[in-house]
């Protein structure tokens, strides 16, 4: 083998190990933006959204829809509420521009576009019951924190699929809403939307 070989087999090694070394230098960033970026994975602690969630759940939460767009009524987000510093999770249920109204064991949905009934807010705004299909049958809301009435100017209203438990927005996430605490969660304490369930019990599935 001569010298001029030598070299060229030489300077083909480095070449190709330089291309490698750029790929996965590439792949890297690529990962990484898609982790801080776009999607995000989390674990369900405990039993506030039971039971469509279950403890020790995995979640992919993706990031990028209250960038381009807004949530949708029955959305489950994940978030750090103001005045907590741990991430939560919960179910969209009021939209900007409605008031909630918890009645009768019964959780109400009011706009200008409902149509008349019996039930109203203070506002004179009809209301009507909140269909909720994704709890389990005879499932009973009770109002706490001295309020059963929430307009929703700005954010959303929140709650847990679990009703059993009331550290959502129906007193605040647990600062107590009688004391002037905000029960809605803005865009800036929004992480993201749950955009997949990884490895869930099998026997919720």
């Amino acid at each position: 083998m001569t010298q001029k070989e030598d070299y060229s087999r030489l300077t083909r090694f480095w070449a190709e190990l330089f291309d490698l070394i750029a790929f996965m230098v590439f792949m890297f960033w690529i990962v990484l933006s898609v982790r801080f970026f776009v999607f995000s994975p989390y674990t369900v602690l405990g039993a506030s959204m039971m039971p469509n969630f279950s403890d020790k759940d995995w979640i992919i939460v993706e990031k990028l829809t209250q960038k381009l767009t807004t949530f949708e009524r029955w959305d489950v987000v994940v978030f750090v509420p103001s005045g907590k510093s741990i991430p939560y999770i919960k179910r969209v249920i009021w939209l900007p521009w409605e008031t909630v109204l918890v009645q009768d064991d019964n959780v109400y949905i009011c706009n200008k576009n409902t149509p008349p009934t019996l039930i109203k807010t203070s506002s004179n705004l009809y209301c009507e019951k909140l269909n909720e299909s994704y709890l389990p049958a005879h499932t009973q809301t009770i109002a706490t924190c001295w309020m059963n009435e929430f307009p929703v100017v700005n954010g959303y209203f929140v709650m847990w699929d679990n009703r059993g438990r009331t550290t959502d927005s129906l007193c605040c996430f647990g600062i107590q809403c009688y004391q002037g605490a905000n029960y809605t969660v803005s865009n800036s304490d929004l992480i993201g939307k749950v955009w997949m369930r990884l490895f869930p019990q099998y026997t919720k599935f």
